[in-house]
């Protein structure tokens, strides 16, 4: 049994997540028997936390996750998300990407109940801010949900403070959910310190930096061979590529220190970093490889000291680029 972290509302789960937007399409093809395997792995060595969403492969994610909790629904913290309507194109075209009124959003976990095959979500995210729709409307309407017994918990997904304070003035949030790592520290200055005002825990998606520490992006040549959602990133361009892989040579030179894997100090600094701020925070690295779900586990078990903290959070400063194209499209854009 792995360690446990209780975040806001009083939802406990394993201090370390699983994000399952990894065994969809967007990094590449997918094999559905090893994702089955690698989902039962992770539960086996006590990571419960499974984060899914609608639009992860079109709702093929959460059918997939249905395999997993046909037998173990009771072993699994089950969180999936609602919300986003469009992609890059449309929002570039200015088309609605997002919807948050009360109509879509009891529509959407009829849906996503249906395809996940429970009765119950545990934590229901709002994947994406619908601008046009106030924000106490949509966290009402979820509130229904928990009201009727189809949700346990409640979440959001890239909201500013403002947009926090709102929301739990109108229902209990369990989680802000939203990219944080070395690379990307933007919810530092306010989503992150708020949540912990507000007794909101924190869920780190991308918490080792979307390729950085998977080997999967080692130098510009390797853009070519990943996915186009990666290559459509700032943090990936050209001119910042360079100065964000050395970011990695840190990491990877306090890992030999260590004894420990790069992605298992990043993690480590998460949780150092959290800790320092004050916040209940559980890590959602995503993989296709069960031995990685292990590898994430063992940053429990990583210590670091002030020189390490202190090496690691210079190399952040040298971070170069925005971590989304489109800066509306997460909190760092509203604040």
């Amino acid at each position: 049994m792995t360690e446990t972290v209780t975040l806001g509302d009083d939802l406990t789960t394993s201090a370390v997540g699983f994000g399952a937007m990894a065994l969809t399409p967007v990094y590449g093809d997918v094999d559905d028997a090893e994702s089955m395997a690698t989902l039962h792995r992770a539960v086996d060595l006590g990571v419960t936390f499974i984060d899914t969403a609608n639009v992860y492969g079109g709702g093929a994610n959460e059918q997939l996750i249905a395999g997993l909790l046909a037998d173990r629904r009771d072993e699994v913290t089950l969180a999936t998300k609602f919300g986003i309507v469009g992609n890059p194109a449309d929002r570039a075209a200015g088309r609605p990407a997002a919807r948050g009124d009360a109509a879509y959003v009891r529509q959407c976990i009829d849906e996503s109940l249906g395809r996940l095959q429970t009765d119950v979500v545990d934590l229901y995210y709002m994947h994406r801010r619908d601008l046009t729709v106030p924000i106490e409307e949509t966290v009402g309407a979820m509130a229904e949900l928990v009201a009727v017994g189809k949700v346990r918990h409640l979440g959001l997904s890239e909201v500013t403070a403002d947009e926090l304070r709102a929301a739990v003035a109108v229902h209990p949030i369990a989680a802000v959910q939203s990219e944080w790592s070395i690379w990307s520290r933007d919810v530092e200055r306010q989503v992150v310190p708020t949540a912990a005002e507000l007794g909101v825990g924190f869920v780190p998606y991308s918490p080792l930096g979307r390729g950085f520490l998977t080997g999967t992006v080692t130098s510009v040549a390797d853009l070519t061979e990943t996915s186009d959602f990666r290559r459509n990133l700032p943090r990936f361009s050209d001119e910042a590529l360079e100065s964000n892989l050395a970011v990695v040579d840190v990491i990877r030179a306090v890992a030999d220190e260590r004894e420990a894997t790069a992605a298992q100090i990043a993690l480590a600094w998460l949780r150092y970093r959290a800790d320092e701020i004050g916040i209940a925070s559980v890590p959602i690295p995503g993989t296709r490889r069960a031995a990685r779900v292990q590898e994430n586990l063992g940053s429990l078990d990583v210590a670091l000291d002030d020189d390490q903290l202190a090496r690691l959070n210079a190399a952040a400063t040298a971070v170069s680029g925005n971590r989304f194209a489109d800066l509306g499209w997460v909190s760092a854009g509203r604040e």
